[in-house]
C-alpha cells in the first residue's frame, strides 16, 4: 500500500482563550485583597496605567460612560473587538485552558503600614521553652536531649515521638532522656511535653499539690466515665460522696488539655467586605466598597505620543499600542467584575429579603441557578463571583456563598433552608433543661410542630456540624 499526502477540509467549533479573556476570568474569582495585589502588579508592569485619586465608578452608569471618565483613549489601534459574554460557560473554559491559582504578586507598597508592624510579635512555644531550658542547670547532654524533646512537640504541646527515637537520635541512655523529660514537664505552660491527655492532666494535678487525692484517682481510672457523665458510677467505684466527686471533676474540667494552645502561631485573618448592604428606612441600599481600591486611568501622555507619528520607531509604537490595549481591557474587566458583584448581591437581596428583615430562621432555599436565571448569566459565573467575596449587612458579615443552601421539605409542602433548620435546632437546644436535655428524636417531634419534616439522622448530622454534643454528653445531672 503506497503512502501519499492528501488535503482535507474539516469544520469544528473551538473556543479560543485569548490572554484578555483569561484575565477577565481571573479577575472574576479573585478576592478583594487579591484584586488589589493584581492591580498593583499591573501598574508596575504597565507604564500606561495611572492611579487617580478622584475617580469613582458609578454602578448606575453604563460601562461606556464609566470608561469615558477614566480617560481611556478612543484610538483605533487599541480598540479591542473582543467582548466578555455574560452567558459563557466559564466552567468549561476554565477547566480547559486556565488554571485557577491565587494571584501571585511581587508588589509591596512601601509607604503602607502593615498590621504586622502595628501588632506586637507573639512568643511561640518553642522559643518560650528554649528560654526556660537555657535557665536550667543541665549539663551539655541534658541540654541536647532537651532541645530534641522541645523540637518534637506538636502545636498542642504534646511529645510526638517515642522515647526510643530520642534515645537513638541523641545517643544518650534512656534513663537520662526520661529524667530530662520530667524536668521539661515542670516548665511553663503547665502540662507541657506530656505524651497522653492523662499524663498532661496528672502533671497539672501534681503541680497543684493534688497528688494522692481523688482528683488523681479519677484522672488515672475514670476519664471515660467523666466524658459520659457517669458521676454516680465514679462515686460508687471510689466509695466517695457524690459531692466530693463533683468537686474533683470541676477541678479537672478547669485544667488545660492542650497546654500549647495559648502559644499558637496562627495569624489572624482580616476580612474586608467587597460590598455593603445598608438599611435606609424600610428599604436596603447596596454600596460597593471602593476604599483602598486603586482607581485606574490611562496616562494621556502615551496617547499623545501615538498621535506624533514621526517621533516613534515601529517597535516603540507597537509596544505602546499593546500596553494601551492591555490597560483598556483591564479597566473594562474590573468594571464588569464590580458590576457583576453588584447584580448578584442585588438578586440575593430580592430572594432573601425575609432574612434581612427577620433573621436566619427566615432564610430561604437558594441555588446558583436561581440567581443565574434572575440576572441572565451562567451558573459558573455566579459561582466564581460569590467565592471569597464578603458582604456587610445589618445582620452581620457573610460570604456571598452563605446565602446559597439546600432545602428541607415542610409537612405542608413548604420548603425551609437547611441553615434555618440548623438555627431552629440550635434554639431548641439552647432552651432545654440541662438536667434532662432533648434527644434527637424529641427534637424531630418539636420540629414537626414547626412544620419541618426531618429525619432523626439528619438532626444528628446538623447537630454535629454545629459542634453540639449528643444529649448524654450535654446532660448536667448535678
Amino acid at each position: 500500500m503506497g503512502i501519499e499526502l492528501k488535503q482535507s477540509v474539516s469544520l469544528s467549533q473551538q473556543l479560543i482563550m485569548t490572554p484578555q479573556l483569561q484575565q477577565a476570568i481571573k479577575l472574576l474569582q479573585l478576592s478583594r485583597m487579591e484584586l488589589i495585589e493584581t492591580i498593583n502588579q499591573e501598574m508596575e508592569e504597565n507604564p500606561v496605567l495611572d492611579e487617580s485619586a478622584n475617580l469613582e465608578y458609578d454602578i448606575d452608569k453604563p460601562a461606556d460612560e464609566n470608561r469615558e471618565t477614566q480617560d481611556i483613549p478612543d484610538v483605533s489601534e487599541v480598540t479591542s473587538e473582543e467582548k466578555i459574554p455574560e452567558d459563557i460557560d466559564w466552567e468549561e473554559v476554565y477547566t480547559q485552558e486556565y488554571n485557577s491559582g491565587r494571584a501571585e504578586s511581587i508588589y509591596e507598597k512601601k509607604e503602607a503600614i502593615s498590621f504586622e508592624n502595628i501588632v506586637s510579635s507573639k512568643t511561640d512555644l518553642t522559643s518560650h521553652l528554649m528560654w526556660q531550658l537555657g535557665m536550667c542547670d543541665l549539663d551539655e547532654q541534658g541540654q541536647t536531649i532537651g532541645t530534641h524533646i522541645i523540637g518534637n512537640l506538636n502545636n498542642d504541646g504534646y511529645l510526638d515521638v517515642p522515647i526510643e527515637d530520642i534515645v537513638e537520635e541523641t545517643g544518650c541512655p534512656e534513663d537520662k532522656v526520661l529524667q530530662t523529660l520530667k524536668t521539661i514537664q515542670t516548665f511553663d505552660p503547665v502540662g507541657i511535653a506530656a505524651r497522653t491527655v492523662e499524663e498532661c492532666l496528672l502533671i497539672q494535678a501534681r503541680l497543684h499539690n493534688l497528688e494522692g487525692t481523688i482528683v488523681e484517682d479519677i484522672i488515672k481510672n475514670h476519664l471515660h466515665d467523666i466524658q459520659n457523665k457517669q458521676y454516680k458510677t465514679i462515686a460508687q467505684k471510689l466509695s466517695a460522696p457524690i459531692k466530693e466527686v463533683i468537686n474533683a471533676i470541676s477541678i479537672i474540667q478547669g485544667m488545660e488539655p492542650k497546654p500549647g494552645r495559648p502559644y499558637s502561631n496562627e495569624e489572624p485573618v482580616y476580612i474586608t467586605p467587597d460590598i455593603y448592604i445598608v438599611k435606609v428606612g424600610d428599604d436596603y441600599e447596596i454600596l460597593l466598597n471602593q476604599n483602598g481600591m486603586p482607581k485606574l486611568k490611562i496616562n494621556p501622555y502615551y496617547s499623545e505620543m501615538l498621535s506624533k507619528k514621526d517621533n516613534l520607531t515601529d517597535e516603540a509604537r507597537a509596544y505602546i499600542q499593546e500596553k494601551l490595549k492591555s490597560a483598556s481591557w483591564l479597566i473594562k474587566s474590573i468594571y464588569q467584575r464590580q458590576e457583576t458583584i453588584y447584580k448578584v448581591t442585588e438578586s440575593i437581596l430580592r430572594f432573601q429579603r425575609d432574612f434581612f428583615d427577620h433573621g436566619i430562621t427566615h432564610l430561604k432555599p437558594l441555588i446558583l441557578r436561581d440567581i443565574a436565571q434572575d440576572i441572565d448569566m451562567h451558573e459558573s459565573t455566579v459561582s466564581r463571583i460569590t467565592t471569597n467575596k464578603y458582604v456587610h449587612t445589618p445582620r452581620g458579615l457573610f460570604e456571598l456563598k452563605f446565602f446559597f443552601n439546600s432545602s428541607v421539605k415542610g409537612i405542608s409542602g413548604t420548603s425551609f433552608a437547611s441553615k434555618s433548620v440548623k438555627e431552629y435546632i440550635r434554639n431548641i437546644i439552647k432552651r432545654e433543661d440541662r438536667k434532662k436535655p432533648y434527644s434527637d428524636k424529641e427534637i424531630v417531634a418539636m420540629l414537626s410542630k414547626l412544620n419541618i419534616k426531618i429525619a432523626r439522622r439528619t438532626v444528628a448530622k446538623y447537630r454535629e456540624s454545629m459542634g453540639i454534643l449528643p444529649s448524654k454528653h450535654r446532660k448536667k445531672p448535678y
